[in-house]
């Protein structure tokens, strides 16, 4: 994990922004080319998406292989931001409501 962490970072290193707070940095870019990199160089799917309110989305993209996970927060603009990663993703099948 620390290693595709850091393959990111360095990819998106000269678009990166640097945000106070918790998350420490996050990295900025085009949504397509945050795609791209996820599914060409890391193996990445889509695994789930939620919206966050009018102008911005989740998605999590998870790497079946290694069990790697990350999250990215889009926006309507067409940017997108790598705001957490980790590890050991677990899928769950849907509770059923009845």
């Amino acid at each position: 994990m620390t290693r595709a962490w850091l393959t990111i970072a360095l990819t998106l290193a000269p678009l990166a922004a640097t945000a106070g707070g918790p998350l420490g940095e996050v990295f900025c870019d085009d949504r397509a080319r945050i795609v791209q990199q996820l599914e060409t160089r890391f193996g990445a799917t889509l695994a789930g998406r939620a919206l966050r309110g009018p102008d911005a989305f989740i998605e999590f993209w998870v790497t079946q292989a290694s069990g790697d996970w990350t999250m990215v927060q889009n926006y309507t603009d067409g940017r997108a931001c790598i705001v957490a990663m980790g590890e050991n993703w677990e899928s769950f099948a849907p509770v059923d409501p009845a």
